[in-house]
């Protein structure tokens, strides 16, 4: 990477980056090159998506943005600093502390409310108070439109209300990116759109980036930049 373009990486405005990123799959002849030299920037308050075929590396892509694998190839950047070369602890410290995750399948706890669900990166950060936390959590929920429902249990809350708490607990650590893989996969369209147009605004009001993989178009439309992925690698 040129010192230009480095720079570029400090700047204030790109919340995350990845520069030149190759990752293989599998081994001997079964080998796969799964990403092949895949960059991007991601600007703070802009929401993008990619989008392309099943098995194109759009997941893996998210895998490492999450810092939950690294790459054979690249650098991974989060608030301009390098992550790859950064040990386990530091590389968890910064996921716990920058990043936010919402999935197609909310993987809340069952047997907890959706304000203890909203906690848990919190208790995990350990920086608030009981109190504090739960301050935190009930406006996180408010923001979603859960205020009413901070004591339900996640088995008392129909599909788009779980998967609304879930992007109120990717919001829980005020994270600078937030990663979504297929969020409205399991929703129907009302749903679909409420939660689509939870991210964009949040990612207005929070100056957060937010990037969401996804096969539906209509909601790739809806944000501010599209990446279309085929083979491992971004096309024009």
């Amino acid at each position: 990477m040129t010192e230009s373009s480095t720079n570029n990486l400090n700047s204030d405005r790109i919340a995350m980056a990845c520069d030149d990123v190759h990752r293989y799959l599998g081994g001997g002849e079964g080998r796969v090159h799964v990403l092949r030299g895949v960059s991007l920037k991601l600007e703070r308050g802009k929401v993008y998506a990619i989008v392309g075929p099943s098995g194109c590396g759009k997941s893996t892509l998210l895998y490492l943005l999450g810092l939950l694998d690294k790459p054979d190839q690249g650098e991974i950047y989060l608030r301009g600093q390098p992550m790859n070369s950064s040990n386990d602890q530091k590389r968890t410290s910064a996921r716990n502390d920058h990043l936010g995750f919402v999935f197609q399948f909310h993987f809340l706890l069952k047997e907890f409310t959706a304000l203890d669900n909203v906690m848990i990166p919190m208790r995990k950060q350990g920086y608030l108070s009981p109190s504090e936390m739960e301050e935190k959590a009930t406006r996180f929920l408010e923001n979603v439109g859960l205020g009413d429902k901070l004591q339900r249990l996640a088995t008392q809350l129909s599909g788009g209300e779980q998967q609304r708490v879930a992007i109120a607990r990717s919001l829980a650590n005020t994270p600078s990116v937030i990663l979504a893989d297929e969020p409205t996969g399991n929703l129907d369209i009302t749903n679909s759109n409420l939660v689509i147009e939870l991210l964009i605004r949040l990612a207005c009001e929070n100056d957060q980036a937010v990037l969401i993989v996804t096969h539906n178009h209509e909601i790739s439309s809806r944000c501010d930049h599209i990446l279309r992925m085929e083979d491992g690698t971004f096309v024009n």
